[in-house]
Formats: structure tokens, C-alpha cells, sequence
């Protein structure tokens, strides 16, 4: 999990970065809706890769969909500590469970 925070770390700091020459800063410039668009893309393209049946390019599409679930984190002020903690408070909870309990 060493390359989530790392990425994490130069996502804040591609936050100052020009639209011009770097892709995450190009996203950000996008905002929130240009970024949960990237993400709606990379979901689809993961489910297409996954009904076709291909390993490799669902490997590929999941990094694609959790960079860019990343990057909508960092745009949020939301670290990803804060995810893994909320599914290390989930763990070994059933899921119907956790999800009847939501507000």
C-alpha cells in the first residue's frame, strides 16, 4: 500500500501543478464533475474488460479507475488513510449488516 500514499503525496502536490504539462493538474483544472466523468469512463471500461474476460486489461482498468478515484479523493481534501480506516472498521462485519446500519 507504499504506492497509494506516495501517490497520494504527488497528488497534492500536482494541485499547483500547469494544466499544460501535467494530466493531474489538467483534472483538477476539470473540477469535480470533469473528474467523476474520468471516473464514470474507467468504471465502464473496467466492466467492459471484465465481460470480455480479459485478465490483463482488467488490471490495467482497475489502476486507470483507482487513480482516478485518487485523484477525486485528493480533489476532496480526503486522504486515502481515511478509506483504508474506514474498511479496516468494516472488517469481519457482515455486509448486510454494515450497510443496514448506514444513516
Amino acid at each position: 500500500m507504499n504506492i497509494i500514499h506516495e501517490l497520494a503525496d504527488v497528488l497534492i502536490e500536482r494541485k499547483g501543478g500547469d494544466p499544460e504539462t501535467s494530466y493531474v493538474a489538467s483534472l483538477y483544472e476539470k473540477g469535480r464533475a470533469g473528474i467523476l466523468e474520468k471516473i464514470e469512463e474507467e468504471s465502464w471500461e473496467l466492466v467492459e474488460a471484465a465481460t470480455a474476460g480479459e485478465a490483463q486489461a482488467v488490471i490495467h482498468e482497475t489502476a486507470d479507475l483507482w487513480f482516478h478515484t485518487l485523484v477525486l479523493l485528493s480533489h476532496l481534501n480526503v486522504h486515502p488513510a481515511e478509506v483504508f480506516s474506514e474498511l479496516e472498521r468494516r472488517f469481519g462485519q457482515s455486509g448486510l449488516d454494515e450497510k443496514a446500519g448506514r444513516n
